[in-house]
């Protein structure tokens, strides 16, 4: 057993405070002889006292947060590691591009994100899963865990607006290095969601060849087109030396040796569809530890204290004068 917040047992000293106090409602006598012996109303005076005493006691130790000792169960079932990497440029609060309003406010492709994301986390609970947010440079989210509380707030954070920019290769080379410091197992992927691409230098399109080696992941890219945007399925319209980024983007991922595929989605059904494939592809065994937190003492101190608390009032209320 450990204390959470230890310095809370300096105040241990209060509970001997009701042995200290004299009772506030001691009488004078003249004569002591004329007062007759109530034994069991000084049994029930101290019990009274120790029982106040317990009551500090248990609020004092309640304070310092008594925890037992946690430890790790091995949990067993079918799923994958995957880390998401999400466009946090601006233009992520924009509609799909081929969203048709009918008159009524469009689903902008950040909340539609969360949304979907949100329950394809929910629907894998066998997952670890890590969060990547880029613009100009890569933002931390969350390392590869099974904690859902976490997972969740790091979506929520990385489908908010920041700039203007779009670093793709900051965002996939922080998601390679969320893997490495975890064993291996199960399937192991990357889902990129961006509504553009950028563009990769030399240096980093060798760093991105480099981290990959080994590490047998796969790479999914979902695509979410702007109006008039080009389609990265179409670069046999362009030559070498004139690919649009998205399209120069598609093929160096095709270069690389690990498995990869493209999406499109132009609104939120076929981002859903998009998700939906990842899912079943993403399927093997894994198996990884989880902590499990020892037993909050504190809780069953309060409730001590409490019942505590009821008995010294009911005996307040069948006192005799």
């Amino acid at each position: 057993m450990h204390w959470l917040h230890p310095w809370f047992l300096l105040l241990l000293p209060v509970a001997a405070v009701p042995f200290l106090l004299k009772s506030r409602h001691a009488q004078a006598y003249s004569w002591l002889e004329m007062v007759p012996d109530d034994p069991f109303s000084e049994r029930i005076h101290v019990l009274v006292k120790a029982a106040t005493a317990l009551l500090l006691l248990c609020l004092v130790l309640a304070l310092a947060s008594p925890q037992g000792d946690s430890h790790e169960e091995q949990k067993v079932g079918k799923g994958a590691q995957s880390v998401f990497v999400i466009d946090r440029s601006v233009s992520m609060d924009h509609p799909f591009a081929g969203q048709a309003t009918g008159g009524h406010a469009a689903e902008i492709k950040s909340a539609a994100a969360r949304r979907l994301i949100t329950a394809f986390i929910d629907s894998r609970p066998d997952d670890m899963m890590g969060v990547v947010g880029f613009t100009n440079s890569a933002l931390y989210g969350m390392k590869i865990t099974t904690n859902r509380d976490g997972i969740h707030a790091a979506i929520q954070a990385a489908t908010g607006p920041a700039l203007n920019q779009t670093n793709i290769g900051a965002g996939i080379t922080n998601a390679v290095t969320l893997f490495e410091n975890i064993p291996s197992t199960g399937s192991r992927a990357i889902v990129l969601l961006s509504d553009g691409a950028g563009k990769l230098s030399p240096r980093v399109k060798y760093q991105i060849r480099k981290q990959l080696v080994g590490k047998k992941l796969n790479l999914y890219w979902i695509v979410l087109r702007e109006p008039d945007d080009i389609s990265i399925f179409n670069g046999n319209q362009y030559d070498d030396d004139h690919l649009p980024e998205a399209i120069a983007l598609d093929r160096f991922f095709q270069s690389l040796n690990i498995k990869y595929k493209a999406f499109e989605a132009d609104n939120a059904t076929a981002l859903e569809s998009a998700l939906r494939e990842i899912d079943a592809k993403e399927k093997n065994v894994i198996q990884y530890g989880v902590i499990i937190p020892g037993h909050d003492y504190a809780k069953d101190l309060i409730i001590v204290a409490f019942l505590l608390g009821l008995g010294l009032i009911l005996i307040k209320q069948i006192k005799v004068y």
